[in-house]
């Protein structure tokens, strides 16, 4: 099953979208990567590349960063895992996280969960 991480600059921020996550897709392994380790804001190569390990699989990973230096940071992890199965998604982080796991939860592959996840941005909101 795809794995999901949540990159933001605010550990809480981070772990409020996966929770929200969990909560509509129990069985998806997601991981919060938020903050640096001190508890201030910012984007922690060492906790993004950590919370990939604790999710990876063969069927790979998803990362849905904020905004800024997460998407920064998450390219260069990325970059450092080469050979690896791993994906950024362009989209808002909590409903991509929303739809990007109950999609993991229903066996799409990480190709097919991209490709909806693009379409997250479009979506209006009020009509």
């Amino acid at each position: 099953m795809v794995g999901f991480v949540i990159v933001s600059h605010s550990a809480k921020l981070a772990e409020g979208v996966a929770d929200l996550a969990r909560m509509m897709a129990k069985t998806v392994p997601i991981a919060a990567a938020g903050g640096l380790e001190d508890g201030s804001f910012g984007t922690s190569f060492e906790k993004i590349s950590n919370a990939i390990g604790q999710v990876y699989s063969g069927d790979g990973v998803i990362l849905l960063m904020d905004m800024g230096s997460a998407v920064m940071t998450a390219e260069m992890v990325i970059e450092s895992m080469e050979g690896r199965k791993l994906a950024m998604a362009d989209c808002p982080i909590a409903e991509g996280a929303v739809t990007g796991t109950v999609d993991a939860e229903a066996g799409m592959s990480l190709e097919e969960i991209l490709e909806e996840l693009a379409q997250v941005g479009t979506q209006k909101k009020l009509q």
